[in-house]
């Protein structure tokens, strides 16, 4: 499967929601995020990374972030957007299980991976051992048109079982994603 990832590591961020290189989209997602994130200074870690766009967004509002993803070239891509930045740093492992530290992260961020594990229960308890103790899970997720993905009853349903209790926040405006999609998208802090 990183196979599939590594081939569109070089594309990936050309997706408005992806890249963030629109400044309006960019502006949308800085927002949400510091939201729905402790103020800064906080370690968070990112996983399912991908290019690390928005690993380097939090370090750019004041974040350490430590990124992985099993993808070698989206790590790439996400070493390269982080050079010289000593508050960010990137691992290639498996997002569901990652190669960090235990109590050691104020937030736990997640976008559009939890679907995709294939024990999401397991990866969930995982990532709540990742926080310290008033550490919080921000997780974006959604169920597409595709029939892929989550519904966010699925996914709160998850996190209770792992012991947290979720606030869904629906993500319906066209400016995180570069336009309409009809999907159901969400945020979900537990």
């Amino acid at each position: 499967m990183s196979e599939f990832w590594d081939a569109e590591a070089a594309t990936f961020d050309d997706e408005p929601d992806h890249g963030l290189r629109d400044p309006e989209i960019r502006e949308a997602w800085r927002r949400l995020l510091r939201e729905h994130l402790p103020a800064p200074p906080a370690r968070v870690a990112d996983l399912g990374c991908g290019t690390g766009t928005l690993s380097v967004l939090l370090a750019d509002e004041g974040y350490d972030v430590d990124g992985v993803d099993f993808s070698p070239e989206m790590v790439d891509a996400a070493r390269e957007k982080a050079a010289g930045r000593p508050e960010l740093a990137f691992a290639v492992g498996d997002a569901g299980d990652p190669p960090f530290e235990s109590a050691a992260y104020d937030v736990v961020l997640c976008r559009h991976v939890l679907w995709a594990l294939p024990d999401q229960a397991a990866a969930l308890a995982t990532w709540v051992g990742l926080l310290r103790g008033h550490g919080r899970l921000v997780l974006v997720e959604g169920f597409w048109h595709t029939g892929a993905g989550l519904r966010a009853a699925e996914t709160e349903a998850l996190l209770r079982a792992a012991g947290r209790e979720p606030t869904t926040h629906p993500l319906r405006e066209d400016v995180y994603w570069g336009g309409p999609t009809g999907d159901e998208r969400y945020l979900v802090v537990a």
